[in-house]
């Protein structure tokens, strides 16, 4: 897919010398840091709102007995 994006005129002086002095394209870093900042954005803002969701109460919470006794854990396995 491709995608268009505008980056500022030092963001983009960066990546251009890091893309001359490495040899590799602008692309290759760019898909780099979407795949590597997605793990990190997923986190912060799928956490948040699993959050939100608990505190409106429209996600449920389980508490570590409910977990080991749903599991059949013991509780010396903890």
């Amino acid at each position: 897919m491709a995608t268009s994006v505008r980056l500022d005129p030092a963001t983009e002086a960066r990546l251009d010398r890091l893309a001359s002095e490495t040899g590799r394209t602008k692309a290759f870093y760019l898909r780099q840091l979407i795949e590597q900042g997605l793990d990190d954005l997923e986190d912060a803002y799928l956490g948040a709102a699993a959050v939100e969701r608990i505190r409106l109460g429209q996600e449920r919470t389980y508490s570590l007995d409910e977990v080991v006794e749903e599991l059949g854990l013991d509780t010396s396995d903890l």
